[in-house]
């Protein structure tokens, strides 16, 4: 189970169980932490799902027995923290978050890696997972100056790697939408633009991932009232509590940092914009069309 969910949403989840019974029991963070004695800063931390909490038994059993929770929820938590536990294999880009990927994109990347559906939108380029090593290597180097070319080749790396959840047991399905722009801008070039294409055309056959294109000819779009490309990432279900291991989550980025949405209000929000762009797009094969001739378009340029 860890391995395939992530030990970070793991205890996300144990987290807000337990912020649940503390409340639904009347007991505030300090009244419990007096009756555990346990630090209130040592409560925080397993609620907000802190990954250097090390879970003991007779903890768990003590919080659970505080907060009256049933034997249902009891075997629920002692499973769930038992898991954390079990010393899960290190996520591939530890090597790369020292120097390369900043605090909040390393966050992105647990989430992706542990996500069952993926849904995407962007309006001017293709998306990181169905990139090229040329096409993202261009990407990279603009604007001039933003990173040194030995940076850029680690954030190129990243990547590619990133590219592999797509091929694993038990892969994640990716939708994409496309601007029709995205097809358009040779991005390095006609011999790059193409490779890009036919690479897109190539993965988009396989079941679990699909590319959809919004065309000009549709004319407004919920896409233009977003701020940013977005991302809307849905989770499995726990084994243990028939539920997903996550809430559903909408995500958008900057050039220094992102946003990580869970309100319901704000992932209906992205929902509404996502589904008026699922309205306007043209299907499968006729996006598989416009994509062939964009592509037929660069390699004859």
């Amino acid at each position: 189970m860890t391995d395939m969910v992530g030990s970070a949403l793991i205890r996300r989840h144990i987290g807000r169980r337990f912020v649940a019974l503390r409340v639904r029991a009347g007991i505030t963070q300090d009244q419990a932490a007096i009756a555990l004695q346990r630090a209130r800063a040592t409560l925080g931390r397993i609620e907000e799902g802190h990954e250097h909490v090390r879970f003991r038994d007779v903890d768990v059993k003590a919080m659970l027995e505080l907060y009256g929770a049933d034997r249902e929820e009891s075997q629920l938590l002692m499973a769930l923290t038992a898991e954390t536990r079990n010393g899960p294999k290190k996520s591939w880009w530890h090597d790369f978050t020292e120097t390369t990927i900043p605090e909040w994109g390393v966050f992105y990347l647990t989430l992706e890696n542990s996500a069952e559906t993926i849904r995407a939108y962007e309006s001017e380029l293709i998306p990181g997972l169905l990139q090229t090593r040329a096409y993202a290597e261009e990407i990279h180097k603009v604007p001039a100056g933003y990173a040194d070319e030995e940076k850029a080749r680690r954030l190129v790396d990243v990547r590619m790697k990133r590219q592999k959840l797509l091929t694993r047991p038990r892969a994640p399905h990716l939708t994409a939408i496309l601007n029709e722009a995205v097809l358009r801008r040779p991005v390095g070039g006609n011999a790059a633009m193409a490779e890009q294409l036919r690479h897109l055309l190539d993965v988009t056959q396989q079941a679990n991932v699909s590319a959809r294109i919004v065309p000009f000819s549709v004319g407004a779009h919920g896409g233009m009232g977003a701020i940013s490309p977005f991302v809307l990432f849905d989770f499995p279900v726990d084994q243990y509590a028939g539920e997903p291991l996550e809430p559903p989550l909408a995500y958008s980025d900057s050039l220094t940092g992102a946003r990580y949405l869970t309100k319901p209000d704000e992932v209906s929000a992205y929902n509404l914009v996502w589904d008026d762009l699922d309205q306007r797009a043209l299907n499968e094969a006729e996006s598989t069309k416009m994509i062939t001739e964009a592509w037929k378009g660069f390699s004859d340029a």
